[in-house]
């Protein structure tokens, strides 16, 4: 009798024990897999993304701008960049009694470039 097969299941029972421990051993630790589930759930949100986006854009936006900008409360938008810049995805600046808020570093700059190439992509 034949065994019929899903197109995701492995027509052999027995891993490759060789390409297995290759691949363990360049996977993330588990404290990096947390981390990085971490961030994709800050990054999950709509209005954390366009705030992102828009600090990606300008470079650098106080929250009375970045609430014109993305059309959401000063309250909201004081919320997720406590968020963010907890999780040292922004950076901020005082310059008197403004705080100015920037995306963290150039890696971040990346993921996001990254994720819009990703969207358009497909």
């Amino acid at each position: 009798m034949d065994v019929l097969t899903g197109l995701d299941a492995c027509t052999t029972m027995e891993p490759d024990e060789d390409r297995v421990a290759a691949t363990r051993d360049r996977l993330v630790t588990p404290e990096e897999a947390t981390q990085l589930a971490e961030l994709f759930r800050l990054l999950g949100d709509p209005t954390r993304a366009q705030l992102l986006y828009a600090l990606l854009e300008a470079g650098e936006l106080c929250v009375c701008d970045l609430t014109e900008t993305v059309e959401v409360s000063d309250t909201a938008v004081s919320h997720a960049l406590r968020l963010l810049r907890t999780a040292g995805i922004v950076a901020s600046r005082r310059a008197g009694r403004m705080i100015y808020y920037r995306l963290a570093d150039v890696h971040v700059r990346m993921l996001l470039d990254l994720s819009r190439e990703h969207l358009r992509h497909g």
